[in-house]
């Protein structure tokens, strides 16, 4: 979390950031000041599509550009289709995931990156 924040707060991003367990329950929610309220709940659903389905969220937005079959995702419930959510791996296992909401949805990804790196630096 704080280097996720941290590297908000160097960008002057006002971001929500927000960290689920491996079972997808919250574990942290930190919304900066600033920051719009909308992005509470995108952030939770950013992480909790990462760890539900342990892959980073930008998969689904990527299908669903893609259209044809990609479309299908719409259909999905419970799928955040905004890039901004990674899986937090340790030691090859998902142990929960970021999602990250504020900005643009690749800034959103840099600032869930960071906090990813500081985990994986350890």
């Amino acid at each position: 979390m704080a280097a996720a924040e941290a590297e908000a707060e160097r960008r002057d991003w006002p971001m929500v950031i927000a960290i689920v367990d491996s079972t997808g329950h919250l574990v942290m929610l930190h919304k900066m000041d600033q920051a719009q309220l909308g992005s509470v709940a995108i952030a939770q659903a950013k992480a909790e599509t990462a760890v539900n389905f342990r892959r980073p969220t930008k998969a689904f937005q990527d299908a669903i550009a893609e259209g044809g079959a990609g479309l299908r995702m719409l259909s999905m419930s419970g799928v955040s289709a905004l890039e901004g959510g990674l899986p937090l791996m340790l030691e090859g296992e998902v142990v929960g995931a970021i999602g990250v909401s504020g900005m643009q949805s690749g800034q959103d990804a840099d600032v869930a990156r960071a906090g990813i790196a500081a985990l994986t630096s350890r």
